[in-house]
């Protein structure tokens, strides 16, 4: 059985990449649409891998900071790599489905030489968004049923 302590997060940072190899732009909030994905980032409106979450817990365990790993939606408290395929987290009226893990990729040895085997298991899930809203750091995120 979960416990409540383990479905139960904070939105800890917010980042979009308005095209493909930009930098993470910081953001205080992002607006989440069905079936498109965040509105602004490079990634809208694609089927699948709309939405990188990230355990802020990890980055710090790799010596990394919210933004580092190229993710959308940081959060803290939640243990993201123990969820399932077509888990649901719900933050406002926004409810992401997670639809894959997100496997390390060589673009991390830019980051640091040794990132991409160390962040093994550790770099994120991709999520798309099933209902729209708006999402806001510091808002709770919490696991559905």
């Amino acid at each position: 059985m979960t416990s409540q302590s383990e479905t139960n997060g904070i939105v800890h940072s917010l980042f979009i990449k308005t095209e493909h190899g930009a930098p993470m732009q910081p953001t205080s909030t992002i607006d989440a649409v069905a079936e498109k994905g965040l509105r602004g980032d490079q990634s809208y409106g694609r089927r699948s891998r709309q939405v990188l979450l990230v355990d802020l817990e990890q980055l710090r365990s790799l010596k990394l900071h919210p933004g580092d790993l190229r993710e959308n939606i940081t959060v803290s408290g939640l243990k993201l790599d123990s969820l399932p395929i077509g888990s649901q987290l719900r933050s406002g009226e926004v409810v992401l489905e997670i639809v894959d893990v997100c496997d390390p990729c060589s673009k991390l040895e830019d980051i640091r030489p040794g990132l991409m085997k160390a962040s093994e298991n550790m770099r994120g899930m991709l999520a798309i968004v099933k209902h729209s809203g708006t999402i806001r750091p510091g808002e709770p995120i919490t696991l559905l049923g």
